[in-house]
């Protein structure tokens, strides 16, 4: 069965932003959230964001949901 792979996903994240011309702070802003700590998680695969989360993350980006996750080969 596949699975997200949280660490690679979190560096994508954290590529995608930078691509964008966001800073952390700018994606807090967006995301209504009331310190950046969520946005570090994400970026360092601790977890993932939720679905509404990607939803916005994908339109801050200009991608989609599937170019945000990174998806692990089934074992």
């Amino acid at each position: 069965m596949p699975t997200v792979d949280l660490v690679r996903t979190g560096q994508n994240i954290c590529r995608l932003r930078k691509q964008a011309g966001l800073s952390t702070a700018d994606l807090q802003t967006a995301l209504g959230l009331s310190s950046p700590r969520a946005i570090f998680k994400w970026q360092r695969g601790d977890c993932l964001p939720t679905v509404d989360n990607l939803v916005i993350l994908a339109a801050l980006f200009g991608v989609r949901i599937d170019d945000i996750l990174v998806i692990a080969a089934a074992k």
